[in-house]
């Protein structure tokens, strides 16, 4: 594995199902290679893993081990914020609490809390907030699910009984 040779880190979560898993129970652990790959095996785009950002200067990073680098381009690879954390941001801690996680099944696996629910929590379907509807990912779930909500949300418009979000015990 040629990016592991520079430096890349890549987990496979702590029952070693891999990317998908991680990304359906925690949306996390996946990487899309588009391109990038390839610059950072060749030399011609730098990683550094495991270390954070002490400071940024005009033309340079200094990282936590005291390490200087100059740079032209810093791109900070931060992580993802979970949904509760962004609804608790634009609408309020409460509803972000009423709505409870987002993505996983309620496994007990990293980053996938129980009680085990049966299906996808809070994604493409109603959530316990009512009148709250979560749709994420990345393009292909986006556009591939958006018609799987449009359907729930065109018959609750009309009437038509649908499946009602786990409510947590």
């Amino acid at each position: 594995w040629q990016l592991g040779k520079v430096g890349w880190r890549q987990a496979w979560g702590d029952d070693e199902t891999g990317p998908y898993m991680m990304f359906i129970r925690a949306f996390r652990g996946y990487y899309f290679d588009i391109g990038a790959s390839e610059l950072v095996m060749d030399g011609k785009v730098g990683l550094r893993s495991g270390v954070s950002v002490a400071e940024v200067r005009p033309h340079s990073v200094v990282l936590s081990t005291g390490e200087e680098l100059p740079c032209e381009l810093l791109v900070l690879a931060t992580g993802y914020q979970d949904s509760m954390s962004v609804v608790s941001k634009l609408i309020s801690p409460e509803v972000a609490k009423a709505m409870g996680p987002c993505w996983g099944y309620g496994s007990g696996k990293a980053g996938d809390p129980g009680p085990y629910e049966g299906e996808l929590r809070n994604m493409w379907k109603p959530t316990a907030q009512p009148n709250l509807w979560l749709q994420g990912g990345n393009i292909a779930l986006s556009r591939f699910h958006s018609l799987h909500l449009a359907l729930q949300l065109k018959a609750r418009y009309e009437g038509i009984e649908t499946a009602r979000p786990l409510m947590p015990k």
